[in-house]
């Protein structure tokens, strides 16, 4: 598929994550071509460039970028909802970084509502993309599962430095790479999974939490265990382990190593955004939509379940 056929991509929200891995994945892919990208503080080379979401929408009423058919939203999660909204009601197939959301209300709101344009959604959880996951989850379906532990522990000064958003109402603090987590557990574990209690922890100066303890249990009562924090420094860690009558599964480095009791089965280079990519054009060619919200589901129950504990100041 050259250039000029490929699918015209709008990119809102010019950040670390779409430098890192929007940009490339569809550089380097056969189905997109980013020609407009919407950031007030950055620009795309070879793009048409606004620094307005509303300036871009604006000139496209006007007779301006109507190539542009699918849009990817790659800004913080409290802006989003808005933002989705309106390229719905543009026509736009939608590509929504995670988290979807602020909320669910939002994010079922935006399911609805694309649904009855006949656009697709496409809620990504980029995690669900990495090496492991699938595998994992084709080794667990029929197994007897006794107990799953997530531990999901990072040094956030290395991974979101200068984000401030992340520690103001609506950021989701810890839960930024934890819902990460919730996001694999929810695809390979089969049925609801239920959030029993939970324990959170607010740095005295912050909104949201640095540090999180969830105690949850599939649908069929097995317990599972998740430890969420970001004060971690050295080498980090990503890994969950299931274990089951007929064996032990372990996905390490957020699902990009698969373990079948210890013994490495699947590994490589990471593509989880060129898979998104793939899965979108997919979506697109199918005219179907991909918007599952368990993951954020999890999060709202932990903050509703959540005891608060207040740890020292958090100063990047």
């Amino acid at each position: 598929m050259t250039t000029s056929n490929r699918i015209a991509l709008a990119l809102a929200g010019v950040g670390k994550i779409a430098r890192d891995q929007h940009i490339p994945s569809c550089e380097n892919g056969s189905d997109f071509a980013i020609t407009v990208a919407i950031s007030r503080n950055a620009v795309i080379d070879g793009a048409e460039n606004f620094s307005s979401y509303d300036a871009f929408l604006d000139a496209r009423q006007n007779g301006k970028t109507d190539e542009i058919k699918a849009i990817a939203l790659c800004t913080p999660p409290d802006v989003r909802f808005d933002m989705a909204k309106k390229a719905i009601a543009h026509g736009f197939d939608v590509l929504m970084e995670k988290p979807p959301a602020a909320t669910i209300g939002e994010a079922e709101a935006l399911k609805e509502l694309a649904d009855k344009a006949g656009v697709v959604l496409f809620a990504t959880w980029h995690s669900r993309f990495a090496n492991g996951v699938e595998p994992a989850r084709q080794w667990l379906a029929g197994k007897t599962i006794e107990k799953v532990e997530i531990t999901w522990k990072e040094d956030v000064r290395r991974w979101h430095p200068g984000q401030a958003w992340i520690w103001e109402a609506g950021g989701f603090g810890v839960f930024d790479p934890g819902i990460n987590a919730l996001s694999i557990l929810t695809a390979i574990i089969p049925g609801q999974t239920i959030v029993e209690r939970a324990k959170l922890f607010f740095p005295e100066n912050r909104q949201q939490p640095i540090a999180a303890s969830l105690a949850m249990k599939t649908a069929g009562g097995a317990p599972i265990a998740a430890e969420f924090d970001w004060r971690q420094e050295g080498p980090q860690t990503w890994d969950i382990v299931v274990e089951t009558k007929e064996g032990r599964l372990r996905l390490a480095k957020g699902g990009a190593e698969l373990y079948i009791d210890d013994s490495l089965t699947v590994e490589g280079p990471d593509r989880e955004y060129a898979r998104i990519y793939d899965r979108f054009a997919g979506l697109i060619r199918e005219r179907r939509s991909d918007a599952d919200f368990q993951p954020l589901r999890l999060v709202a129950d932990a903050f509703l379940s959540g005891e608060r504990h207040i740890v020292e100041a958090f100063v990047e």
